[in-house]
């Protein structure tokens, strides 16, 4: 008992210091950058838009923090969270550390399924917008995944299908680079803006339209945590054959 306590004050603390960090890098992002503004400055803004305060004065400092970094700053918590999620989701799910959307080629066929909607889209003079995008890098991702759980049932070991999900990735991107070889120079740049996960250009509208699904997910996911996690009905066998303990987390 005292060891399972232990545990939990372990946890609890870690928590709690990793959200104290995250808090001071959410100010520290608020106020530095080009212009410097000062924190008292950023809390008359928030406490303005809580309507806890008068409008602040003729300075600019109002526009930049809400408008430019808050929106931005909102973004990459929500979406950095996201995607350290889906990792330990597909870490738990394939009982493998290495385990993640990069090494199964989840991130390689949502890229190019972006790419073909910017090429051929730009190409064609049609305004491509956030949700289009959202849309055709889940549908990307979502055919990959598919192709490895196609696969699973060939092979005898996790590795296996470790290395399946690499090839996939490593085609998909081979892929991305011949439709890119093709493409125009103004399509290249969008595309490789897009797949660096730069949050330069995000605003209030592109933040509400990618936190959307991603929310509904994170939802669904804690509602179900006990049957993806804690249920012995539920384990890597569904796909592959269950190895051994000792041998669960190897390569």
């Amino acid at each position: 008992m005292n060891r399972k306590r232990n545990g939990h004050l372990k946890y609890g603390l870690a928590f709690a210091a990793l959200l104290a960090l995250l808090l001071l890098f959410l100010g520290w992002s608020l106020c530095a950058g080009s212009v410097e503004i000062p924190l008292e400055e950023v809390a008359e803004v928030f406490a303005w838009k809580l309507g806890c305060a008068p409008a602040p004065g003729a300075s600019s400092a109002a526009g930049i923090v809400w408008e430019i970094r808050f929106p931005r700053a909102l973004a990459a918590i929500l979406l950095g969270g996201a995607l350290g999620l889906s990792g330990y989701l597909l870490q738990t799910f394939f009982r493998n550390p290495i385990a993640g959307p990069f090494v199964l080629g989840i991130s390689s066929g949502a890229k190019l399924l972006v790419a073909c909607l910017m090429v051929f889209s730009l190409g064609h003079a049609v305004r491509v917008t956030s949700a289009a995008m959202i849309l055709a890098a889940f549908a990307g991702a979502l055919a990959s995944m598919g192709l490895v759980l196609l696969m699973a049932g060939r092979v005898e070991q996790t590795a296996g299908l470790i290395l399946g999900g690499t090839m996939i990735g490593y085609i998909c991107s081979a892929a991305t680079d011949i439709l890119v070889t093709f493409a125009d120079d103004t399509d290249i740049v969008n595309l490789h803006n897009w797949s660096q996960g730069s949050f330069s250009g995000i605003s209030w509208e592109n933040t509400g339209t990618a936190e959307r699904p991603a929310s509904i997910n994170k939802a669904v996911i804690f509602l179900i945590y006990e049957k993806i996690v804690c249920s012995a009905r539920w384990h890597v066998n569904y796909f592959l054959p269950r190895p051994p303990p000792e041998r669960a987390f190897k390569i």
